[in-house]
């Protein structure tokens, strides 16, 4: 199995946004959803519009059982995603019912795994990153940005299932050369 890394540069990221954008709401909302939870592509796809569309508009929080797991998480939504979610139903879906998969193919089923892995691999190399990009790379890029806003790792080791801060540091991307960085910008 080839290693994916995270998208580390926020203006390829909106850059990213974008072009998706241009081909449908649909495959901007599983980039943003994607980076802004940390789920796995699995999990992702496994999304019913029912889990995250309430009466009153987008549900403020996810719930779900992990495929890979089996354990019940929790996952807040944000603002933007919970807009997006809402704009994407309303355009793209108006007629959708609560079981029916959030990311519909156009054949009529939810979208595949390999469907998932184009749209973003060809927006990614459309934006110039030439790193090894794939599904798995919303998952550590939102990895990535939570350690670079100063999230505790332990928090985001929580939040990524993982068993140890170290397989979280190599899982997200930290090189010895940026933690040396730390050591030399430091200057007491």
């Amino acid at each position: 199995m080839n290693t994916v890394q995270p998208i580390r540069d926020r203006e390829k990221i909106e850059a990213m946004k974008k072009i998706l954008r241009a081909s449908s709401l649909r495959n901007e909302l599983l980039f943003v959803l994607g980076i802004n939870t940390g789920l796995r592509i699995s999990d992702l796809l496994a999304i019913q519009i029912g889990d995250v569309l309430k009466e009153q508009g987008a549900a403020d929080r996810l719930e779900l059982r992990e495929r890979k797991t089996g354990k019940s998480r929790y996952i807040a939504l944000n603002k933007k995603t919970r807009k997006l979610i809402e704009r994407y139903i309303e355009r793209e879906r108006p007629g959708a019912i609560s079981t029916d998969p959030l990311f519909l193919s156009q054949k009529g089923g939810g979208i595949s795994r390999q469907h998932a892995y184009a749209l973003l691999n060809d927006a990614a190399r459309s934006v110039g990153i030439r790193e090894r990009i794939g599904t798995h790379s919303l998952r550590k890029t939102f990895g990535y940005f939570a350690y670079k806003n100063g999230v505790d790792l332990s928090m985001i080791q929580k939040l990524l299932n993982h068993s140890s801060q170290a397989e979280t540091l190599r899982y997200i991307g930290i090189t010895q050369d940026e933690m040396d960085e730390v050591t030399l910008n430091l200057d007491l």
